[in-house]
């Protein structure tokens, strides 16, 4: 017997070090692909970035059909972009949190697995339909409520048009109500998930002390489940960032520059990627486009170490 315990414990380090190998190596491979995903984004934008005659970071101007004279610079780019994915992510939030609260605590379970399957299968829906619908059937919609809320806010910077036309819907506005669509369906999984994590005993505890069904889930399962809310609405902003074809259908109809305002138009850093894709023959031009994807990869990068910092000081705390 214990030459059996000696062996089976032999075998049983042999086997951890064969997972922790496993696991490194698989953890390594992960880092190591990012790393050289930046290597190759900074090789090809640096010698842009020498030959470009705008300020890159302050410029409103992006034009790169002379190689002898390139002009750009993401100042318009950043703009649309980060406006376009905050704005889908205050819409879908509340309404993902409040479907997972409603699936995991009040639909009876004959009704929340049906439900459940139907909101995920949002995320099944290819983004050029996505696009289809917010200009050929959204937009037109949103314009009577654009132009209530131009009139009756106008003065704040958010609401106020300058002179963007609200014919045709190609605002900022409708391609955030579409990201939120579609970043809905990845906060409101990864919320439920969570929120069904909930200790049971914390519950009963909270429901013994007579708490109603509201007070449960306000002193319980939202507090418990915080930190996956964040986790979650974070993965929703990455993919609002990098959504390209329906933000392009719908923002390329007016693509004006603006002044951080919901009704005007323009490119985000994916859209305007892919609107010169195309045309990637020289490699001065073509490492412009580089420089402006190596900034979303960076702001990409940082929204999600964020989140990470969040969650982890709520988990903490």
């Amino acid at each position: 017997m214990p030459g059996l315990t000696a062996t089976g414990s032999g075998a049983g380090r042999h086997g951890d070090r064969l997972f922790k190998s496993v696991a490194v190596a698989a953890g390594a491979t992960i880092v190591i692909a990012i790393a050289l995903i930046a290597i190759f984004l900074l090789i090809h934008a640096v010698p842009s970035l020498r030959a470009n005659h705008a300020n890159f970071f302050t410029s409103a101007e992006f034009d790169t059909r002379d190689a002898a004279n390139l002009a750009f610079g993401i100042r318009d780019l950043f703009m649309v972009t980060v406006l376009s994915s905050i704005f889908a992510l205050v819409l879908a939030v509340p309404v993902a949190v409040g479907v997972a609260v409603f699936l995991t605590q009040y639909a009876p379970v004959q009704l929340s697995r049906p439900f459940a399957v139907m909101v995920d299968l949002l995320a099944a829906v290819p983004s050029i339909i996505f696009g289809l619908w917010g200009i050929f059937v959204l937009a037109p919609q949103l314009e009577p409520i654009e132009l209530f809320l131009n009139h009756h806010l106008g003065w704040l910077f958010l609401f106020h048009k300058g002179n963007v036309s609200l014919v045709g819907g190609g605002t900022i506005f409708t391609a955030g109500i579409v990201l939120a669509a579609m970043i809905l369906p990845i906060i409101s999984s990864v919320s439920r998930e969570v929120f069904r994590q909930t200790p049971h005993m914390q519950v009963e505890a909270a429901q013994a002390l007579g708490a109603t069904k509201w007070e449960v889930v306000r002193m319980t399962v939202l507090p418990f489940g915080r930190s996956g809310v964040i986790a979650a609405s974070m993965l929703g902003l990455g993919r609002a960032l990098g959504e390209t074809v329906a933000v392009l259908i719908i923002l390329r109809a007016a693509a004006q520059p603006g002044h951080w305002s919901l009704f005007d138009g323009g490119y985000t850093f994916a859209s305007k990627i892919a609107s010169a894709a195309t045309e990637f023959s020289e490699p001065l031009p073509t490492g412009a486009y580089i420089s402006a994807g190596f900034v979303l990869f960076v702001l990409t990068f940082m929204v999600n170490a964020a989140a990470r910092a969040v969650a982890g000081g709520k988990v903490n705390g």
